[in-house]
């Protein structure tokens, strides 16, 4: 069976395979109407989502497929106690592939582990949302028409933006990639992860604390909000808040083919005004979420046929209920299952947790 629960999960030819049908999905969309006739997709989301799931709903039925599901945990079996496992396990005798959103850290994988269905990672806590990231990607494959030789700049909390973890991924497997990290020092991007995405795959990077100092030299700003309850101290936030809101005034240095991207939904960090500056793409790439989900669902349910296809969830060299997640999201603090811990490349002779990246107590 094959799922999608890290961006990493795909290779770079499957990554091009889903982009590439995404592209002829957009320019032949009658090809595709009956192309999932028959099928079901279950939508598992147990925290709020507006644009992940319905854009799930309308590639499903676009594709001529059907749609079941819940929108709040409230609302299944969870509420009675049911763990994620023995969720999947029953959704998998209704559907041919699910979607799940969860708040633990990790529950995407335990789905995976139990499912006899492809599962997709809709988005676990703050540790990886793929699909944002499939959708990031066509973003910049329509917008910039490259993905090599690129500077892309991430703005606003990169410590617990889980879109933000998962593009920095993605991009650090193609060449020339430079990354510009805008950011407060209390939402700075985690040492782990700049440690072993950009510093082990030679990713040059920089931490600055304002757009302004950078927006010359940026082919892509990603930005996201800034969190107000991340901060111990509410003046520092007050402080710092607004060198962290894009507006046309930050702009007037940028390059006329950068393109600005968001995975929505915004608060305050851009203003109502850039939205017709041709440099926002935020709202072309919530469609381009629905055609990139598309492709997907028909490449894992194709994949779903092939053994060749089926990849490893759990590290060969895990190891297994000896250490604890310090994580209290994490799904091994929450639900009954293994603890899976593997070598942390980033701090020799500790480990991190195979469900949310954290550290062993």
């Amino acid at each position: 069976m094959r799922h999608l629960i890290d961006p990493t999960d795909l290779s770079m030819q499957e990554l091009d395979e889903i982009i590439n049908l995404a592209l002829d999905i957009i320019d032949n969309r009658e090809k595709y109407a009956d192309a999932c006739k028959g099928k079901k997709l279950a939508t598992l989301f147990y925290e709020p989502s507006t644009r992940t799931r319905l854009s799930f709903t309308a590639a499903m039925m676009e594709l001529g497929g059907s749609v079941l599901g819940f929108s709040d945990a409230k609302n299944s079996s969870v509420s009675k106690g049911e763990t994620c496992a023995d969720t999947s396990k029953v959704i998998s005798c209704f559907a041919d592939i699910i979607a799940m959103r969860h708040f633990e850290e990790g529950a995407a994988l335990v789905a995976a582990m139990n499912a006899t269905v492809p599962v997709i990672n809709a988005g676990d806590g703050s540790h990886s949302h793929p699909t944002q990231t499939l959708t990031d990607l066509l973003t910049i494959k329509r917008e910039i028409g490259r993905f090599d030789n690129i500077t892309i700049g991430f703005c606003g909390d990169l410590r617990f933006g889980r879109t933000v973890h998962s593009l920095i991924k993605a991009m650090s497997r193609y060449k020339g990639v430079k990354v510009v990290l805008i950011a407060p020092d209390q939402l700075r991007l985690p040492s782990y992860m700049k440690h072993e995405v950009c510093e082990m795959n030679n990713i040059p990077y920089v931490e600055v604390s304002s757009m302004e100092e950078v927006m010359d030299q940026l082919d892509v700003l990603y930005m996201t909000r800034v969190q107000k309850e991340r901060f111990l101290d509410e003046d520092e936030f007050d402080r710092l808040k607004d060198s962290f809101i894009l507006d046309p005034a930050k702009l007037k240095n940028a390059r006329p083919e950068m393109r600005i991207l968001h995975p929505l939904p915004r608060v305050n960090e851009i203003t109502v005004e850039v939205d017709a500056d041709p440099r926002a793409a935020y709202f072309r790439q919530v469609e381009n979420g629905k055609f990139v989900r598309m492709a997907l669902i028909l490449k894992l349910l194709e994949w779903a046929k092939d053994d060749s296809k089926t990849i490893d969830l759990v590290p060969k060299d895990v190891i297994r209920n000896e250490y604890v997640c310090h994580n209290k999201r994490c799904i091994s603090n929450m639900e009954n299952v293994d603890s899976l811990f593997r070598p942390a490349t980033d701090k020799p002779g500790k480990f991190r947790c195979v469900y949310c990246e954290s550290k062993a107590k």
